[in-house]
C-alpha cells in the first residue's frame, strides 16, 4: 500500500479539542497537513478562527470551529452532536484540554478536584459517546487523548493533574477494549516537558517558590531529559498524526510517552 495511504489523513475529518495554542494547535496543523478536514473546539472564537485560517488547506478541505467551554460538559457536548448532526461523523478525535493549576495536592480543595474531573474525564467521555455512533458506522474510528507522563511518575507541584490523568488513562483503556471490534481505537500520548505556555507558568512558579530564577528552573528540568531539551508541540503532534493514521490500526489501549526519554521503564 502506498505509504501515503497508509499514513496520510485524506478524505478524513477530525475534531482537535484546545486547539488554539500549544499541543493542541501542533495537533491540528498536523491532521490538517496529512490531508483531513480539521474541527477546532475551543472557548474563545477569535482565537479558534486565527488558527483555522493558518491551517495547511488543500483542495477539498474545510475547516471549520466550535466555540465550547471545557468548564461546561453538558453544554460542549450538545454543540459536537449539533455539528455533527449538520456535518456528518468524523474519524478522528482528539481531547485535550488546559489542565488544572499546579500545587501541592494537601493542599487541594475538593472542587479542585470536581473541576478537573469534569474538563479532563467527563468532557474526554461526553464527546466519545458523540463521536461513536458516526466512527462504528464507518469502521474506523481514532480517539486520542492528550495526558501526561504523570500517568508513569506523578509530576511534583501537580497534584491535582497527578490524580486526574491517571483517571483519564484508566478510563480510555477500558474504552478501548470496548470499541476496538468497531475499527475504533483508542490512545493516550503523554507528553513530557514541552514548550509551552503552561510549562512557562509552571517554571515562573517554581521560580518564585524557591526564589532562584527561571532560567535556572528551565535548566534543572532539562537536566533530567537524556536528549538535553524540552520538547517541542510539533514533537507530540507528530505522534499524534501517527495515532490518527490507518498506520496505528493494531495500536490501541496504550499510553505512547514522548518526553526524550525521561520517565522510567514503567
Amino acid at each position: 500500500m502506498d505509504l501515503i495511504q497508509i499514513y496520510g489523513l485524506a478524505g478524513k475529518r477530525a475534531i482537535a479539542c484546545g486547539s488554539t495554542q500549544g499541543i493542541g494547535r501542533a495537533c491540528a496543523m498536523q491532521f490538517a497537513a496529512l490531508g483531513a478536514e480539521v474541527t477546532l473546539v475551543a472557548r474563545d472564537e477569535a482565537a479558534l478562527r486565527k488558527v483555522r485560517d493558518e491551517l495547511p488547506a488543500g483542495e477539498g478541505q474545510q475547516h471549520r470551529i466550535i466555540v465550547a467551554d471545557f468548564d461546561d460538559p453538558p453544554a460542549l457536548a450538545d454543540r459536537v452532536r449539533a455539528f455533527l448532526g449538520e456535518t456528518g461523523p468524523v474519524h478522528v478525535l482528539l481531547n485535550n484540554s488546559g489542565g488544572p493549576p499546579h500545587g501541592p495536592i494537601t493542599e487541594a480543595k475538593p472542587e479542585d478536584f470536581l473541576k478537573a474531573m469534569n474538563r479532563l474525564l467527563v468532557c474526554n467521555h461526553l464527546l466519545t459517546q458523540a463521536v461513536l455512533p458516526g466512527m462504528k458506522s464507518m469502521g474506523y474510528g481514532r480517539i486520542i487523548n492528550i495526558i501526561s507522563t504523570s500517568v508513569k511518575e506523578p509530576i511534583p507541584g501537580l497534584g491535582v493533574s497527578n490524580t486526574t490523568r491517571w483517571a483519564v488513562a484508566a478510563w480510555a483503556k477500558t474504552t478501548a477494549g470496548e470499541v476496538a471490534k468497531f475499527g475504533v481505537t483508542v490512545n493516550n500520548v503523554l507528553p513530557g516537558y514541552t514548550d509551552t505556555a503552561r510549562l512557562g507558568s509552571l517554571i515562573q512558579s517554581k521560580a518564585q517558590a524557591g526564589g532562584t530564577s527561571e532560567e535556572a528552573v528551565t535548566q534543572d528540568l532539562i537536566a533530567r531529559i537524556p536528549v538535553g531539551r524540552l520538547g517541542k508541540p510539533e514533537e507530540i503532534a507528530a505522534a499524534a498524526g501517527f495515532l490518527a493514521s490507518p498506520a496505528a490500526s493494531y495500536v490501541t489501549g496504550t499510553n505512547l510517552t514522548v518526553d526524550g526519554g525521561r520517565t522510567g521503564s514503567m
